[in-house]
């Protein structure tokens, strides 16, 4: 990435460019886990962009809250949804345009984060509430983000609540290993995990268990149906302590407007073929797409897109249904309103996501206040010259005929 700078950016600009790092849910994850670690990898990271030629401005961990934030303030930005417009293009705007801002769903590898402007924010949960004054016009934003909720991390999850529920038919085994029948990957797909390793994460030690066994094999089942019930007992839907929860009893209100779901949610949908129509499809079409690949046998697929890491390929099954299910149950979007969800990759030429978010930001280029502005822009003022002129020499041509007439016009007259 730097080198890639080095080559856009014109060296007379290297030192006055800024460089900014943040990081995001799997460092928040190490961090937990491990503080040091964390904070040597930071230290590494920033000892590098220290001998770039740039002006390094410092790395840091960004919280769930603020990485919710920034994916909200990246799409709206580049949608156009905070340009501001004065006198009669305001008028103009107020009479031809209802639009809004656009929320934002971000899901990566570690976290999944929903952020949108509610109308029926409570009080209930402040922690859950941003407010941004962003071109003098004031925001009230609802935003949560949910550590361990990334597609990775939900698939850790699914595994370890998998062997919690079959811990005791395995108690009794004495042999070194054990399979594991699971719905969620293609039939004929294996795949071996250390069962050491597997409990060390943070989003799966509090399921260890103590087995019998140092490995576990899983073999693929590509059943779409299982896969999602599995995929269900992830979002707990029992207990709402506020007047509306989305699932783990946290706050959230009504879901409003469109939204824009991009990072792992467009490139899953991608894959699937699933963005390619000029409108969103209905939610059953999405679902049986879905379904019939989970059902393709590994080879076949393995065949189909043998250009593409394996690791990736046979966890595709998983994160389609775990897109569905995360949408759906966790935060009940409906048949009626599936089609105000939008897998963003690009908007133009820059990519949707956090980053953008967090530069603007941290750069201030988008301030608080609606920046003055001359009641004109210079094409106006252009154009209301010109046509003043036309009206001044109008006017002139109209008194020069009606003071100065032909003399048979006025023999005419007498």
């Amino acid at each position: 990435c730097l080198q890639q700078a080095k080559e856009v950016i014109p060296s007379a600009q290297h030192k006055e460019t800024p460089v900014y790092l943040g990081a995001t849910a799997g460092m928040r994850l190490l961090r937990l886990q491990n503080k040091s670690a964390a904070d040597k990898v930071l230290s590494s990271v920033e000892n590098t962009l220290r001998l770039a030629p740039f002006n390094f401005q410092g790395a840091r961990i960004i919280t769930g809250q603020e990485e919710g934030a920034y994916g909200w303030i990246t799409i709206n930005y580049l949608l156009g949804n905070f340009k501001q417009v004065s006198g009669w293009k305001k008028l103009l705007h107020s009479l031809t345009s209802s639009s809004e801002t656009s929320g934002a769903l971000d899901l990566g590898g570690a976290s999944t984060q929903i952020t949108f402007v509610s109308k029926d924010l409570s009080l209930e949960s402040p922690e859950n509430q941003l407010y941004f004054r962003l071109y003098g016009k004031d925001y009230q934003v609802y935003t949560h983000s949910f550590l361990c909720y990334g597609k990775d991390q939900a698939l850790q999850q699914k595994l370890a609540r998998d062997l919690q529920a079959t811990w005791i038919d395995f108690y009794f085994q004495t042999v070194e290993s054990s399979s594991l029948l699971d719905p969620c990957f293609h039939q004929g797909y294996q795949r071996t995990i250390n069962i050491s390793d597997f409990f060390k994460n943070p989003c799966t030690s509090d399921k260890k268990k103590e087995l019998p066994f140092s490995q576990l094999y899983i073999e693929g089942e590509g059943d779409y149906q299982k896969c999602r019930e599995n995929i269900q007992t992830l979002f707990n839907k029992t207990n709402c302590p506020y007047s509306s929860c989305s699932f783990n009893g946290i706050y959230l209100p009504p879901l409003q407007g469109d939204f824009g779901a991009f990072s792992a949610f467009y490139f899953v949908m991608n894959f699937l073929n699933l963005t390619s129509e000029p409108k969103p499809l209905a939610l059953n079409k999405v679902t049986s797409t879905i379904e019939s690949f989970c059902a393709r046998p590994w080879q076949e697929v393995k065949t189909a897109y043998h250009h593409i890491k394996e690791k990736y390929l046979s966890e595709y099954c998983f994160s389609g249904a775990y897109i569905l299910s995360l949408l759906e149950n966790g935060y009940e979007f409906t048949e009626n309103n599936w089609q105000m969800i939008h897998f963003l990759g690009k908007i133009g030429s820059s990519d949707a996501g956090w980053t953008l978010g967090y530069m603007l930001n941290l750069t201030n280029m988008i301030p608080a206040e609606e920046p003055a502005e001359p009641p004109l822009s210079h094409g106006s003022y252009v154009g209301l010259m010109v046509l003043c002129s036309l009206v001044l020499v109008s006017v002139l041509l109209f008194a020069w005929l009606l003071f100065h007439k032909p003399k048979c016009l006025q023999k005419g007259i007498v």
